[in-house]
């Protein structure tokens, strides 16, 4: 069977304020925050470089809908689109398209208990 998550690709939530969480994770854990939250840099076990995401997202906003909870999984992929058609074929709700930037493709779904996840196919090489 072809692998479906290949890691951890963010770890998404909401914050009253962001900011303030950026900058206390900064001080205290030594996260090198930027706007965006923090970007983990690693390399998988073929030696290519990866990221992890890290981020606070102001409480009300709306990406993680229609999900309720106050978090967000991004997940690592190796293949979305063929991903996104087993899903389909084994029922799994999928949120709103497919979208393509010049880092990777996204595409969401939720989960068994209606949680939204974020499954990403990456380019790591676009954050060099």
């Amino acid at each position: 069977m072809k692998k479906r998550v290949t890691g951890i690709g963010g770890l998404f939530f909401k914050s009253k304020d962001p900011k303030a969480s950026r900058e206390w994770y900064k001080k205290h854990l030594g996260f090198n925050t930027d706007d965006y939250g923090c970007t983990f840099w690693w390399k998988n076990k073929e030696g290519n470089d990866c990221t992890t995401q890290w981020s606070a997202f102001k409480d009300d906003t709306e990406y993680f809908n229609p999900s309720k909870k106050d978090f967000m999984f991004n997940y690592r992929v190796e293949d979305l689109k063929g991903l996104l058609k087993i899903l389909k074929d084994e029922g799994v709700t999928i949120v709103g398209d497919m979208e393509t930037y010049e880092y990777g493709k996204f595409a969401w779904v939720l989960d068994n208990e209606g949680n939204k996840i974020e499954l990403w196919e990456p380019i790591d090489a676009a954050f060099k």
